[in-house]
């Protein structure tokens, strides 16, 4: 594991590389904007990928450097992700872009712009919770690059069948909220969710080539 700290921008962001051992591809992810990259789903993904070959950027954006607790602007966040990329690519290999959350959001909005070779949507806020009206589909349909979504199946700010039809996989997390907890009483224990989301993330990059 090796941490970098790389100045944007809009401020000093920090990189936590789980490399692989032969990689083939990275997959670079950011945290959401009320917790950072020690979200469980995150966490997981870093230690089980760098065993299928896609070494792991877990990407710390400039707020949360800093300190603060309340995460900036839209426009700000994709200010971050675009001073980390360069140091993204510098393994030379395809990077798939990701993130949970808000920076699902950022993931989406800056796919094509920055090359990525596709987008994982972990938890992605399709609206906030209790107005469906102000939906973001648009982002999501928009990443223009090969996207999967991981939902949890009770996840307020947007479950599975709330999901327009679109290019995009969408893989259900059964039970989860926003940050993939599921109840005690459910018919999945929180391990099983977990595995739920990195089978599904291993399966998807073995078929990106």
């Amino acid at each position: 594991m090796k941490t970098q700290i790389i100045s944007t921008e809009a401020g000093d962001a920090r990189i936590t590389w789980h490399p692989a051992r032969r990689p083939r591809l990275v997959l670079a992810v950011s945290h959401g904007a009320g917790g950072g990259i020690e979200a469980r789903d995150l966490q997981a993904l870093a230690r089980v990928l760098p065993g299928h070959g896609v070494s792991v950027a877990l990407v710390e954006q400039p707020w949360r450097v800093a300190g603060k607790k309340v995460a900036p602007a839209p426009k700000t966040l994709d200010v971050g992700w675009r001073g980390v990329w360069p140091s993204l690519e510098e393994p030379g290999l395809p990077v798939i872009s990701g993130g949970r959350s808000a920076g699902a959001r950022v993931a989406c909005r800056t796919a094509v712009e920055l090359g990525a070779a596709a987008v994982l949507a972990l938890s992605f806020p399709l609206h906030p919770p209790g107005r469906p009206e102000k939906s973001r589909a648009g982002e999501l349909l928009g990443s223009g690059v090969p996207t999967l979504v991981v939902q949890g199946g009770n996840d307020p700010f947007g479950k599975p069948e709330e999901f327009p039809d679109g290019s995009f996989e969408l893989t259900e997390v059964p039970y989860g909220d926003h940050g993939f907890v599921v109840p005690k009483r459910a018919q999945i224990t929180q391990e099983e969710a977990v595995t739920v989301i990195t089978d599904a993330v291993v399966k998807w990059v073995g078929s990106l080539g």
